[in-house]
């Protein structure tokens, strides 16, 4: 096995002999399977594995980065030369720049995040027969006509950065994935609905006859959907799609976006974006959950820490750079690929939770639309103005009364954040931990 610690070792080395002054190194190895069944028999198959390295280098205040999959030391010696000529010819970044020494991560437990399964890695075999059980359970629900495609995955990936700061360190990941896609009727009164699950520990997937039964029950209650009326209604965003919404909130908060002023959010540091009993918060601590991690890419520790708190945004998402633009303290949030620099990525999120259930939800909204999926989006990232395109059930009196599809729902974010109330049914071991959301005062787009 390749010891990734030594190849960004070589590769800092080699940025140094190039006449780079500061470098940071990412290798990573992975072995991904993922396989695909058809009609019981096999349909896809596809396994990957191999080591990439990348290799970013700092000369002042330039940088550039460079990437290969191929680990010999002359690839090495080339990568670090091609990054240092690319840097004396890029512009100046006066953000650029690694973590000083003392902002470092120097204590971690990566045991406590449970990130690795220690079982034996699944065969293609046992992928297939996964895949295989949940199409048959999917296609034993009545009304079911053929399922799309059932899909079994798993992957194993170890990461390890360094950099000419000091920093080293590394961590690996597995996980484990199914999914299915059942579809009802034929022609233009087709339907289809799936559903899937990921997990870091296989104990924890759901089995593949229930991943299949509810991928069957899901688009069996979508059968004979038809346009929703026009109006303004009140919305329920279902759990499934309800951490798309608090996403667009994320994106408002991205220190890239707020860098470049491209945010309806811009100014609204310290002020209320969502209800006064709702707060949102980052953990990249949480075990077992496949967003957390020990550091973040710039080598920079990590710590749970609250975007909005009594509905008050409290921060930005930043690394080092936007960080730097904007005269504030990274939040250790840096991510990077082996490709390219760092930039804000937020890992997992929690949404204070309510305490009424989904059907308590739709009891209080009487009549108007819960949403089940989404397609396309058209957002005004400067002003908030929204509008996707949405499919889901009909509610009337609190009831859901039939399934609707082609519909357009809109609004603006800033006024629809503050007016949502959450449900309590948010799964726990997503890293979008977000439930069932209510909101007022929608514009509905139908028939």
């Amino acid at each position: 096995m390749t010891e990734l610690s030594d190849l960004t070792a070589a590769l800092l080395k080699a940025a140094k002999a190039a006449g780079a002054d500061a470098a940071d190194a990412l290798a990573v190895d992975g072995t991904s399977v993922s396989i695909d069944v058809l009609k019981g028999k096999l349909e896809h198959a596809e396994r990957s594995e191999g080591v990439e390295i990348g290799l970013r280098v700092l000369l002042g205040k330039r940088q550039a980065c460079v990437s290969a999959s191929d680990i010999k030391p002359e690839t090495l010696a080339m990568m670090a030369e091609r990054a240092v000529a690319m840097a004396r010819e890029a512009p100046e970044d006066p953000w650029c720049g690694l973590a000083e020494p003392d902002q470092l991560a120097r204590d971690w437990d990566v045991a406590a995040l449970d990130l690795v399964d220690d079982s034996p890695a699944l065969s293609p075999t046992d992928l297939q027969d996964m895949a295989a059980r949940a199409e048959a359970a999917a296609l034993a629900v009545g009304g079911v006509s053929q399922v799309s495609g059932a899909g079994a995955g798993y992957g194993d990936r170890r990461i390890h950065l360094a950099a000419t700061n000091g920093f080293e360190g590394g961590y690996r990941r597995t996980g484990t994935s199914l999914s299915c896609v059942a579809i009802t009727g034929s022609g233009t009164g087709m339907e289809r609905d799936y559903y899937g699950d990921s997990r870091i520990h296989r104990a924890d997937l759901d089995s593949p006859e229930d991943v299949g039964r509810i991928a069957g029950e899901r688009t069996i209650a979508r059968s004979g959907s038809a346009k929703p009326p026009t109006g303004a209604y009140p919305v329920i965003y279902d759990e499934r799609v309800a951490g798309q919404l608090i996403g667009h909130l994320l994106g408002a908060v991205s220190g890239s976006a707020v860098a470049r002023g491209a945010t309806y959010l811009r100014d609204a540091l310290g002020e209320a974006v969502l209800p006064s009993h709702l707060s949102l918060v980052e953990d990249p601590l949480m075990p077992r959950i496949s967003g957390s991690r020990p550091f973040d890419g710039e080598g920079l520790p990590v710590a749970a820490r609250d975007i909005v708190r009594d509905g008050v945004l409290m921060g930005w998402t930043l690394d080092l750079a936007t960080g730097r633009k904007l005269g504030m303290a990274s939040t250790g949030n840096g991510a990077r690929g082996t490709s390219s620099p760092p930039s804000p990525s937020v890992t997992n999120v929690r949404l204070t939770s309510g305490d009424a259930t989904r059907a308590d939800l739709l009891a209080d909204m009487g009549s108007g639309l819960l949403i089940t999926s989404m397609i396309g989006s058209s957002i005004n990232a400067t002003t908030g103005d929204y509008s996707r395109g949405a499919s889901g059930f009909w509610v009337e009196n609190g009831q859901i009364v039939r399934p609707v599809n082609e519909c357009t729902v809109a609004g603006n974010l800033r006024d629809m954040l503050m007016s949502i109330r959450p449900a309590n049914d948010a799964r726990l071991h997503v890293g979008r931990q977000v439930p069932s959301l209510l909101v007022e005062g929608l514009t509905i787009a139908g028939a």
